[in-house]
C-alpha cells in the first residue's frame, strides 16, 4: 500500500463541451502555469510542433484526443458519415508528419483508424466510437507509467542518486511518467532518492520541467547544465541513470532526447546502470536498428536565441538535431510496462510488444 501517491500536473482533458482540449502549454513553465485550448488542425499541429505538448507518451495522447475531438465536431456539424471518414484520413495524415521522430504519434494514429474502420452508424457513432478510443489510449498511459514506476522501483532500495536528462516525468505522459516513475513510486514509500536533472539544451526541459515537477512534489532534485555532467561523474558519481525514449528500434538502440547519448558513454565509462524507461507503444519492431530511425532537426533560432536576446551570429550555421540514438550495447536494461528487459534485445522487447498487444485485444474483446 502507498504510503502517499503524488498528485502530478494535468497535462491534458477535454474541455468542458467536448469538442476541443485544454493542454497545459509547456512552453511558458516554469514561469506560467497555463491552460491553452485546442480546437483546429491546425490548433494541434502546432502544439505538437511547438512543444507546447512534448515527450513521446503525450504526444501520442494528444493526437488521439485531437483526432477524436475533429471527428466530435464534425458530426456535430452535421456531416455524413462517410464524409466523416474522408475527413479524418486528411486529419490523421497531417498529425503523424507533425514530428517524425516521436512514434508514438503514428502508434496512437494508427489505433484511431482501426477503430473507425470498425466501427459503423452515423457521423456521430464514428465520432464516439473515437472519442472512447482516445479515452482507453489515455487511461492505458497512466496504468503503464503506474506499472513502469514499480517494475523500475524495484532498482532503488533509498538513497541512492538518480540522474536524467530531458523530461520524461509527468509532463510527457497522461500519468506519473516514464523515467520519473519509479521516484514517484519509491517516495511514496518511504525511499527517499535524490534526482540529477539535466538542463538539456537548447530548450532547457530538465531544468523547465523535470526540476519544477520534482519540485513541486517535494522531491530533492538538482540541476547541471550539461556539460557538467562529466564532472559530476569524476567526483560523485550518481547510482543510477534513468532516461526515457521517443522511439526504440527492435535491436534495443533508443532514439531520445539529444544529449542522452554522451550521458550512456559517461554512465558506462563509470560503470554506473543506464536504463532506458518506455512503453511498449514507444518499441518500434518494424525499425530494425537506430540507424533507421528519422531524426527531427529544429529550428536553428532554437539554439541561436534561445528564450531571449541572439547568442550566436545570425550567419553562423546551426547543427541542432532533436535526438540523438544511443547504442543498445550502452543500454544496462530498458523497463516497460511488462517489466525490466535485458539483451538480447531483438528478443525481450518482441516478447513485451507481444504481450502488450495480446493484452489490449483481451481487454477490448
Amino acid at each position: 500500500m502507498n504510503d502517499r501517491e503524488f498528485s502530478v500536473p494535468e497535462t491534458i482533458r477535454w474541455a468542458p463541451a467536448g469538442l476541443s482540449a485544454l493542454i497545459l502549454d509547456q512552453t511558458l513553465l516554469p514561469g506560467v502555469h497555463e491552460e491553452k485550448e485546442l480546437s483546429t488542425l491546425e490548433d494541434f499541429i502546432e502544439a505538437i510542433r511547438s512543444l507546447r505538448v512534448r515527450g513521446a507518451p503525450l504526444i501520442g495522447i494528444t493526437a488521439a484526443i485531437g483526432l477524436a475531438a475533429l471527428a466530435r465536431r464534425s458530426a456535430a456539424e452535421g456531416v455524413s458519415a462517410q464524409e466523416l471518414r474522408t475527413r479524418f484520413a486528411g486529419w490523421a495524415e497531417r498529425l503523424e508528419d507533425a514530428r517524425p521522430t516521436a512514434v508514438n504519434l503514428v502508434w496512437a494514429s494508427r489505433r484511431l483508424r482501426a477503430r473507425l474502420e470498425a466501427a459503423t452508424g452515423d457521423a456521430g457513432e464514428l465520432a464516439a466510437a473515437l472519442v472512447a478510443e482516445a479515452d482507453a489510449i489515455h487511461e492505458e498511459d497512466r496504468r503503464m507509467c503506474r506499472a513502469i514506476g514499480e517494475h523500475a522501483s524495484t532498482l532503488l532500495t533509498g538513497g541512492e542518486a538518480v540522474i536524467t536528462h530531458c523530461n520524461a516525468g509527468s509532463l510527457a505522459t497522461g500519468g506519473i511518467g516514464t523515467a520519473l516513475a519509479p521516484v514517484y513510486v519509491a517516495a511514496e514509500t518511504g525511499r527517499r532518492v535524490r534526482v540529477f536533472a539535466d538542463e538539456t539544451r537548447p530548450l532547457l526541459q530538465g531544468s523547465r520541467l523535470t526540476a519544477w515537477e520534482l519540485s513541486r512534489a517535494g522531491i530533492d532534485v538538482t540541476v547541471l547544465a550539461d556539460n557538467m555532467a562529466g564532472s559530476l561523474f569524476a567526483t560523485t558519481p550518481p547510482d543510477i541513470a534513468f532516461v526515457g525514449s521517443d522511439r526504440i528500434a527492435a535491436n534495443g538502440d533508443v532514439a531520445n532526447k539529444i544529449g542522452t547519448y554522451p550521458l550512456a558513454v559517461l554512465a558506462h565509462r563509470h560503470g554506473v546502470p543506464f536504463y532506458v524507461l518506455a512503453p511498449t507503444s514507444t518499441v518500434d519492431l518494424g525499425t530494425p536498428t537506430g540507424a533507421d530511425i528519422p531524426i527531427e532537426h529544429r529550428d536553428p533560432d532554437e539554439v541561436r536565441r534561445g528564450f531571449g536576446p541572439l547568442l550566436a551570429p545570425e550567419a553562423a550555421d546551426v547543427y541542432s538535431p532533436a535526438f540523438d540514438i544511443t547504442p543498445h550495447d550502452l543500454v544496462t536494461g530498458i523497463i516497460t510496462e511488462r517489466g525490466i528487459h535485458r539483451p538480447p534485445y531483438t528478443k525481450s522487447l518482441a516478447a513485451a510488444v507481444g504481450q502488450a498487444e495480446a493484452e489490449r485485444r483481451r481487454q477490448s474483446g
